[in-house]
């Protein structure tokens, strides 16, 4: 025979499911999703609240004292830059070279590189010298970049100072560019 203590749990759990289900249709489905989401969020704060007290105890502990202290290096002087500024200039000897350097590269990239134009000048109170060279090059647009970029790295004393770009039509996979590079050179030891 059935047990009678049996067969009231489940007549009542059977009532309760019965009376959940109804409360929930009548509060329809946002009402039941925020209530779940409350309920979640209840419970990841339940959880995260141990961790972050034993983030607390952790964060309260004192550092050890180091054993030594680490100070700094003194910036460098004035006479200090003005050496490393001068150490990084390229050669003035060397201008024509580096000219050539940049034919070279050109070359590498598949650029067509016409004839350049060159200008030196000297500043006294610098000392420093400075080779201009203007330098018209035909190829697709990305090489011409990549080309100015290689230049710049191989010759750290220079700087790109203007890039133009010319194209005759927008379907023209070849573009027409004049490249001003300026090398910043020295004589000797100042």
């Amino acid at each position: 025979m059935d047990n009678p203590l049996n067969t009231a749990n489940s007549v009542n759990i059977r009532a309760l499911a019965l009376r959940a289900r109804l409360v929930l249709r009548r509060l329809g489905a946002p009402a039941c999703v925020a209530i779940a989401l409350c309920v979640a969020g209840v419970a990841a704060w339940a959880w995260l609240l141990p961790q972050r007290a034993a983030q607390a105890r952790v964060m309260a502990r004192p550092l050890p004292a180091p054993s030594s202290l680490v100070t700094a290096p003194p910036p460098p002087s004035a006479n200090q830059n003005l050496a490393d500024f001068y150490q990084v200039l390229g050669e003035k000897r060397y201008a024509e070279q580096q000219v050539k350097v940049l034919f070279d590269l050109a070359a590498k990239s598949n650029l067509v590189l016409s004839q350049g134009e060159y200008k030196a000048a000297y500043d006294k109170a610098s000392r420093v010298a400075t080779y201009q060279i203007i330098l018209p090059v035909k190829g697709p647009y990305q090489a011409i970049w990549q080309f100015a970029m290689q230049g710049l790295r191989e010759m750290p004393f220079a700087s790109l100072d203007e890039i133009g770009f010319r194209r005759d039509s927008i379907a023209d996979a070849t573009v027409e560019a004049r490249l001003r590079f300026t090398l910043y050179l020295k004589d000797g030891e100042p």
